[in-house]
């Protein structure tokens, strides 16, 4: 198995992948691919249905998968807000790869349940959700990685890419079968403030009361007992941690599914939640900062045990330069645990990770997956 990653901020479409091919032949030792993912910034649009054929001939992969992208991640950097080609290639020995496009969210019909899933779905079109749900019901063996493709502000101004087609919607995916592992690393990139409690009174995404109290009494004494950095977190970054594990006694990061808190029901004082909850859940409010999702990120990567022989990178919109204030982090914290390992990605309208075990879509979270052999 051997992985090849690489990045370039050419102008014009053909000369970028011309450039990013480059580094990859000399990589892979002009190996023919088994497999090349592909992400492009909205600067090539104009040039979207060119890309699959200029892949072709620049290095005549067996399968072909990518989609447009907000910014391109590869090469040892984060390209955001310039013109952006990302290619990541694989030589996959004994791996069976089946592409496969869907307009809805069913289950694709494949010849023999699949390890793992590589999703890159559009946000305009196709119901990125409800899809890993299904897969999760099917396949609930599988890993599920991948992104919500990004760059594109209205239906059809995305493009997602299979083999010799582009797709303006739907979702593209890749089963992966045979001598081939993914481990995932996801990085939700929040701190837990306060205790866990218990939801003891809800109905679907609402929460009435956690321990017996209204919910919107906890999270007043909460904020009036929080430090003043805190409390102008509590404005813009506080969330809601779910357990994904609760018979435990002590929780840690990787423990909770982080979700939105939609806002307070001014008359009831309950919590509206991006999420279904229940009784008896154990919650746990949750804040995000620069600081703290370098940290949370920090941790997940040192307690990876293993090397990957590659890796792509599916990070929100939302982190990169805007969140950490310079270019590459996440990419220098993964090579500074890895050292040279082959890294791709992109910045996404959506993650998709496992938690636990149950696959999500995500939003500000850093979620990797890592390939090596089985």
């Amino acid at each position: 198995m051997q992985w090849s990653s690489s990045a370039s901020r050419a102008a014009r479409l053909a000369t970028a992948v011309e450039e990013a091919v480059a580094p990859i032949r000399s990589q892979l030792d002009g190996v023919t691919p088994d497999l090349v993912v592909a992400f492009v910034s909205p600067q090539h649009r104009a040039e979207y249905d060119a890309m699959p054929e200029l892949v072709r001939a620049a290095l005549g992969p067996r399968t072909f998968i990518g989609c447009s992208a907000g910014g391109v991640i590869g090469g040892g950097h984060e390209l955001e807000d310039e013109p952006g080609v990302s290619l990541t290639a694989a030589v996959l020995p004994n791996v069976t790869l089946t592409p496969f496009h869907r307009d809805l969210p069913d289950v694709p019909m494949l010849p023999a349940p699949p390890q793992h899933f590589l999703l890159l779905p559009d946000p305009f079109s196709f119901d990125a959700d409800a899809f890993v749900h299904t897969l999760d019901e099917a396949y609930p063996t599988s890993t599920v990685i991948g992104g919500v493709a990004s760059g594109g502000r209205e239906p059809g101004s995305n493009a997602l890419w299979l083999d010799g087609t582009t797709h303006r919607g739907g979702v593209v995916g890749l089963a992966l079968d045979g001598d081939i592992a993914v481990d995932t690393i996801v990085a939700q990139g929040c701190r837990p403030i306060g205790e866990p409690m218990f939801v003891t009174r809800s109905e679907r995404n609402v929460i009435h009361d956690l321990d017996g109290r209204r919910a919107a009494v906890i999270l007043q004494d909460l904020y009036a007992r929080s430090e003043g950095p805190d409390q102008r977190l509590f404005r813009e970054s506080l969330f809601l941690g779910i357990v994904m594990r609760e018979a435990r006694e002590q929780y840690q990061q990787g423990d909770f599914l982080i979700r939105n808190l939609l806002g307070i029901e001014p008359k009831t004082g309950s919590l509206v939640v991006g999420a279904l909850v229940r009784d008896g859940m154990v919650v746990q409010f949750h804040l995000r900062d620069a600081r703290t999702s370098a940290d949370d990120l920090d941790e997940l990567l040192r307690r990876h045990e293993g090397t990957p022989h590659g890796a792509l990178l599916f990070s929100c919109l939302g982190r990169g330069k805007g969140l950490y204030g310079v270019a590459d982090h996440d990419t220098d914290a993964f090579h500074a645990r890895f050292g040279a390992v082959a890294l791709g990605g992109f910045f996404c309208n959506g993650e998709i990770g496992p938690v636990h075990g149950t696959t999500f879509l995500h939003g500000y979270t850093s979620a990797f997956g890592l390939f090596r052999p089985r």
